[in-house]
């Protein structure tokens, strides 16, 4: 089943109830799975201090202290860790892929949960409420979040497994349903040299579309290609450093729920996630048609 969320701020004076507002939005879902769950953060100034390259690492095997002066060493740079539940999040003033590289340098049996300029990305198993606490969302701030609530049905329950697929700099999707042919996919995607952390069907998709935009392409034609390619059943979250766009399959089986007022764009699997939003009752609110590209941007 799964759950996903999805709020992009307009309103510069609510960038310091995000978390709040994301957190009440997860929690909403909790029942649609708690498996897992995890959330993509935007611009919060004490998680990611602005122009800084960050990069999210889970199954660490060392401690924090020892893990950031080892990326340290391979950067030949200062490097910050923060410990997030089970997220080490490093940050460094520096390009995020330049300390994605040593990153990977450094601790090659870490898995990456994100990377990018002002973005946390926070995953774990376990109950959503119980994560959203662990990292301290509530008191997250910034203009930009997704989440994810997880109910695992083809694939392990394993952080590699854990939305969201954060593969591309400053990139993340969050899913609800499934891909019928990513098998497929995933071959085509090998062949051209791309690497998957998980059998998960998710990050086929996280892949895919991030292999578009590698290509030039921008959020909306990434979208539209994928609908031309992914067969299956599915409600998607794409966002980037500056955007949030939402897609359903052509029959538009998963449930979401749109609103969008003056202050701010929001998107639920179910509107129960968006009904505590500030100036809800006034906003425009829609289910989202088939295949139908909605996209905004900051």
């Amino acid at each position: 089943m799964c759950g996903i969320v999805g709020l992009h701020l307009r309103n510069p004076e609510l960038y310091p109830r995000l978390g709040e507002l994301l957190t009440g939005m997860l929690c909403e879902m909790e029942d649609r799975g708690a498996d897992s769950a995890g959330v993509a953060v935007y611009g919060d100034p004490t998680w990611t201090p602005a122009g800084q390259g960050a990069v999210s690492l889970l199954d660490v095997s060392v401690g924090p202290d020892e893990a950031a002066a080892a990326v340290g060493d391979v950067l030949g740079v200062g490097v910050s860790i923060q410990i997030l539940g089970t997220t080490y999040l490093l940050t460094a003033d520096v390009d995020s892929e330049k300390l994605l590289g040593a990153a990977k340098s450094a601790l090659p049996e870490a898995l990456v949960a994100g990377f990018g300029t002002d973005l946390a990305v926070l995953k774990g198993v376990g109950h959503p409420r119980v994560l959203a606490d662990s990292w301290g969302l509530a008191g997250a701030q910034g203009w930009q979040g997704v989440g994810h609530t997880r109910m695992a049905t083809e694939s392990a329950v394993t952080p590699a497994g854990c939305h969201p697929y954060a593969v591309g700099p400053d990139q993340c999707l969050v899913h609800n349903g499934s891909f019928a042919n990513h098998a497929t996919i995933r071959r085509t995607l090998r062949a051209d040299g791309i690497v998957f952390d998980s059998e998960n069907d998710t990050e086929v998709g996280a892949r895919f579309v991030a292999h578009q935009l590698a290509q030039g392409r921008n959020v909306e034609t990434a979208l539209k290609e994928l609908c031309a390619t992914f067969d299956g059943f599915y409600t998607l979250v794409v966002s980037n450093h500056d955007s949030f766009a939402v897609v359903r399959d052509a029959i538009a089986c998963k449930p979401a729920v749109i609103a969008e007022c003056d202050d701010w764009v929001a998107m639920g699997s179910e509107f129960r996630a968006l009904a505590h939003l500030p100036g809800v009752e006034s906003a425009r609110i829609w289910e989202p048609e088939p295949e139908v590209i909605y996209a905004w941007t900051r």
